[in-house]
C-alpha cells in the first residue's frame, strides 16, 4: 500500500510497511508530519524545497516523492 499526499507541485509517497518510525520527518517538519493527526501528512504546510529535503532524509525509504508539475 502506498499513500499519497500532494501540495500541487510534488506528491509525497508513504509506504507504511517500510516505515521504521525513526521520527526524522516529524522532528524535521512537524507542521507537515504529525502522526497524531489524520491525515498525518499535510504537504501544503511547507515549501516544495523543504519537503524534498526532508523526504530525502528518510532512513527507511518509506517516504519518497515525485514531481507533479515542472518547476
Amino acid at each position: 500500500m502506498v499513500l499519497e499526499y500532494s501540495n500541487g507541485e510534488i506528491t509525497i509517497l508513504w509506504e507504511p510497511d517500510k516505515c521504521i518510525h525513526s521520527g526524522k520527518c516529524v522532528r524535521g517538519l512537524p507542521a507537515v508530519f504529525d502522526p497524531k493527526r489524520r491525515p498525518w501528512i499535510i504537504a501544503t504546510n511547507a515549501t516544495t524545497e523543504q519537503l524534498i529535503a526532508q523526504v530525502e532524509q528518510c532512513p527507511s525509504g518509506a517516504l519518497t516523492w515525485r514531481r507533479d508539475v515542472e518547476p
